[in-house]
């Protein structure tokens, strides 16, 4: 208890409760209250009371004079006075703040650590060398709304899937949905990579960006299980992975820049995804892939959101920078130009379930669709890249030396 006497001297009343059992909470809290060299007495019984009192103001910085070398609860005086040392102000002076909660500061410094944004940091805290420390290299304006949406639309694959629900295809057909869903979760495995890559090298200071790229990894997880689990259901193998697809991935997985590797997976290769989920939706032969297709599809949407947004942001910050970004592309397509690209199962996969038979009108009709999907997808990505900052016949250019491979 906190009082004070009848010659106004702060008092702190124990009573029989030791320091070691939250007596000190009772004398900080008194502490706080008054200024640097002012008394307060202490009264109290506990058996170890003066030795715990000796040592906690030798460890606070304050200053402690005995009255009495015995702790009564029948004694009227005070069994010592605590002056208020300076060591606890100096150690909020010395101490950094970190910025105003709802803005994250232009760079954050190495010894912010692991502190949450508008904490304050005490001095020789350890520093931590996260590479992304910079507003301008990681932001976006959108982070915060998108991942609290991505948080309240997050899905069950047990639940939200009709895995029970019968159906029945043709084999020719089934293997064309295995070959797929193959396909998809090589594609998807590199979804999950890359984010979870960059998530591990961003200052938490930007903690919106590194939960946004934590829920983006959950989400390929999830994909990867469904687009597995379809792919299983009704064989014992996956289809084929060629060695064009694997090198096309690589060259995403090893993009070392943040902002490039946004724009090669997210804007271009993601959001070309858009429109081949919507596609494989609108053609699935059976309700669980057409599913599958529909809430993986409204994943993917936040994700391609996001990295419009980032490029956005990091264009208006720096617009010198575009052209650099177009360099990306440019060689990303030199890297790849002797490569297949897109798995030659997949395509004839995608026309045969466009298709819906094996007449040869329907197979045209297929093929056709097939190329107005590709179309959809470049149309897509100029979209995409105009709003980034790039002018219509220079995002037409970039935009055809996307991967055929459609990641």
């Amino acid at each position: 208890m906190h009082t004070a006497d009848k010659n106004e001297c702060h008092v702190v009343e124990l009573g029989n409760l030791g320091l070691d059992q939250g007596g000190h909470l009772l004398i900080k809290r008194a502490l706080r209250t008054v200024a640097v060299g002012t008394p307060i007495k202490i009264f109290g019984y506990s058996p170890e009371l003066l030795a715990h009192l000796r040592s906690w103001c030798r460890t606070q910085g304050h200053t402690i004079e005995f009255h009495s070398s015995k702790n009564t609860a029948h004694d009227d005086a005070s069994i010592a006075t605590i002056y208020r040392g300076s060591a606890e102000i100096d150690r909020w002076h010395k101490a950094e703040f970190t910025g105003a909660a709802e803005t994250p500061a232009n760079k954050a410094a190495a010894h912010w650590g692991l502190a949450g944004r508008s904490a304050t940091v005490e001095a020789g805290a350890p520093s931590f060398e996260f590479p992304l420390d910079t507003r301008t290299e990681v932001w976006a304006q959108e982070a915060a709304r998108l991942y609290m949406q991505a948080s309240s639309a997050q899905w069950n694959p047990l639940t939200a899937i009709p895995w029970e629900e019968s159906f029945d295809l043709p084999e020719e057909i089934e293997d064309a949905v295995v070959q797929l869903m193959t396909y998809l979760i090589e594609n998807e495995t590199a979804a999950l990579i890359i984010p979870a890559k960059f998530a591990a090298q961003i200052h938490p200071h930007f903690r919106e960006i590194m939960q946004l790229l934590a829920i983006q990894a959950a989400d390929e997880a999830r994909h990867i299980e469904v687009f597995t689990r379809r792919a299983l259901l009704r064989r014992n193998t996956l289809g084929l992975s060629t060695t064009g697809g694997q090198k096309s991935l690589k060259t995403l997985i090893d993009e070392t820049d943040f902002t490039v590797a946004g724009l090669l997976l997210s804007v271009l290769g993601e959001g070309s995804f858009l429109s081949l989920l919507s596609f494989l939706h609108q053609h699935a032969p059976d309700p669980i892939t057409r599913e599958i297709a529909r809430l993986v599809g409204q994943d993917e949407a936040r994700h391609v959101a996001f990295g419009v947004a980032h490029l956005t942001w990091y264009v208006s910050e720096n617009p010198s920078r575009l052209e650099g970004i177009a360099a990306a592309i440019e060689r990303r397509h030199e890297t790849l130009a002797n490569t297949a690209g897109l798995n030659e199962e997949v395509f004839d996969a995608l026309i045969l379930l466009a298709a819906g038979s094996w007449q040869t009108e329907a197979l045209g009709k297929g093929w056709n669709k097939v190329q107005q999907l590709m179309a959809d997808m470049h149309l897509g990505r100029i979209k995409r890249l105009r709003r980034i900052g790039f002018p219509e016949a220079r995002a037409q250019e970039l935009s055809a030396l996307h991967t055929r491979n459609f990641m």
